[in-house]
């Protein structure tokens, strides 16, 4: 076997049997170009950050386009004592929140709540928003009321429509819930018809 040594020569030097190795330079960037390419990279993440925040800002737009009408006017109070339609009562707090629920039969099974006097909570509701559903609105603008009944594994929770029966047409959404009415839309199960009860301050 042939035995071949490498060792380092000068430049130009060789010897039979021997191998120059020669290390190639490094090559070096002039320092203009190393500086535009600097530059170069710090304009590019400035730009990808500008792309970023622009498109946070139309998303917040598109957001708040979405969000449920509000009057630029004082929010009325919340009700307060007793409401009486023919299916029963709805005793409120005044607190905005707390309903004593007081339904017959018929008007529980329709709703899937418990029958006779419960304890409840409530909130006003606007009509669908995508994508964030139904949010919680003050009762002029509302279109459907949530009844909550009970906690955890046994809580019952019905979402009712609501507005304003006249002429035999129903209306629904700004001004048609007042300080002194309620008006459920209730659909019966045996018929499928829609019935307006009125909840009316006594």
């Amino acid at each position: 076997m042939r035995q071949i040594e490498i060792r380092q020569l000068e430049p130009g030097q060789s010897e039979p049997g021997q191998l120059e190795i020669r290390r190639k330079p490094r090559r070096k960037d002039p320092p203009a170009v190393r500086l535009l390419l600097m530059l170069m990279l710090m304009l590019m993440a400035l730009a990808a950050l500008m792309l970023t925040g622009c498109s946070e800002k139309e998303e917040d737009v598109l957001v708040d386009m979405n969000m449920p009408y509000e009057p630029d006017t004082p929010a009325p109070a919340p009700h307060e004592g007793v409401f009486k339609s023919e299916h029963g009562t709805m005793t409120f707090s005044g607190d905005g929140e707390s309903v004593i629920l007081n339904f017959d039969k018929k008007l529980s099974e329709c709703l899937g709540l418990p029958e006779g006097e419960q304890e409840a909570k409530y909130v006003f509701m606007s009509g669908y928003l995508a994508p964030h559903g139904h949010v919680p609105v003050r009762y002029d603008v509302a279109f459907m009321i949530r009844l909550v009944v009970g906690e955890g594994d046994s809580r019952s929770i019905a979402d009712v429509d609501i507005g304003l029966y006249e002429n035999g047409s129903f209306y629904t959404g700004t001004n048609c819930t007042t300080p002194e009415r309620i008006t459920f839309f209730v659909e019966w199960e045996e018929d499928g018809d829609t019935e307006a009860v009125d909840f009316l301050k006594q």
